[in-house]
């Protein structure tokens, strides 16, 4: 009971790490902005509509502050009038600093320590889930036969001395081939047939009989193999 509280809690961890991952990965996105066209620019400036203008260092884009207060984007031609036009519409100017970083920069340095945690976190999930208290949850890993018919090739002739128990099985390889007979008067198969004998008295042989006569699946799996899976 403690392991699987233990399991829980470290499920519920790993998902509030990344549900912070993607809170902080969204929130870090900057907003959308309206783009202005150059000459759209020029006109805005030129009719007294731009307060401010902030630059970027290498002059290829700039965020122009409206005077309604509305901000947009403009990506700027090699123009050497435009500090001019600006300066004679009386346009504020400022230009970024070149150490400012970019958003990808800025993502991944707020990232790396919950990304780091993230990835510890997975180890140890995957650490406790191979754990010798799991392998109870290991049935891909059954060594359990299955043998489809023919495969068996037995059926009730090659099974000798027990009439009796061949006779009252009969009744079921009668349900399994005919189960359609049956469920029409409701009729309900039984859940299983419990064989009890010490061994080599033929358990075994008369179920793959039962199995071959009808001609359904046989699973075989040992006592000992079943117990593995829980005990390891």
């Amino acid at each position: 009971m403690n392991k699987r509280w233990r399991n829980a809690g470290l499920y519920a961890l790993l998902a509030i790490v990344v549900i912070a991952l993607a809170t902080a990965f969204f929130d870090k996105q900057p907003p959308s902005r309206e783009v202005w066209k150059y000459s759209q620019f020029i006109q805005e400036v030129e009719g007294k509509r731009v307060d401010k203008i902030n630059i970027t260092s290498d002059r290829s884009k700039a965020l122009v502050t409206a005077q309604d207060g509305n901000k947009v984007i403009v990506n700027l031609p090699n123009d050497p009038e435009l500090i001019n036009i600006l300066t004679k519409n009386n346009v504020d100017i400022s230009v970024l600093p070149q150490t400012e970083e970019g958003f990808w920069v800025k993502a991944i340095s707020s990232l790396f320590f919950p990304i780091l945690l993230l990835v510890g976190l997975f180890f140890l999930v995957r650490r406790a889930q191979n754990g010798p208290g799991n392998q109870a949850m290991n049935f891909g890993k059954s060594k359990a036969r299955v043998q489809m018919e023919p495969q068996t090739q037995v059926t009730f002739s090659d099974v000798a001395g027990i009439e009796q128990a061949k006779l009252e099985l009969a009744e079921v390889v009668d349900f399994l081939k005919n189960a359609d007979r049956f469920t029409a008067v409701r009729a309900k198969i039984p859940k299983g047939v419990l064989l009890v004998g010490p061994p080599g008295t033929g358990k075994t042989l008369l179920a793959k009989a039962v199995a071959g006569e009808a001609g359904v699946p046989f699973f075989s799996i040992s006592g000992s193999e079943f117990v593995e899976m829980f005990v390891g």
